[in-house]
């Protein structure tokens, strides 16, 4: 199995939205996904808490896929895709890390 972890910071202010609207519609979107990329094996999205330190980033991605074949699957199916040009458009910084567990 394939854990991939990938962790966004946003912009203040983008596409016309502030940080906090931008989170709330990434988080959904990505929750989205489940169900939807037949590769994806589970996932869930988290905010980081209001009382957390403000330099921490915003919003964590942890999925699971069979394998790298399958998460390499995920990234270009046409629903990921779509969810990568928002982000694109609304974040700072990404960090990812995909290992096996």
């Amino acid at each position: 199995m394939v854990r991939h972890i990938v962790m966004f910071r946003f912009l203040e202010e983008a596409d016309g939205r502030t940080k906090r609207e931008n989170v709330a519609i990434a988080k959904e979107m990505l929750e989205a996904l489940q169900g939807v990329v037949p590769t994806l094996k589970s996932s869930y999205v988290k905010v980081n808490a209001e009382a957390a330190n403000p330099e921490n980033y915003d919003l964590v991605l942890v999925a699971e896929y069979d394998s790298m074949e399958d998460l390499n699957a995920y990234i270009v199916h046409p629903a990921h895709k779509k969810v990568g040009e928002f982000m694109r458009k609304v974040r700072e910084k990404r960090a990812c890390v995909d290992f096996e567990v």
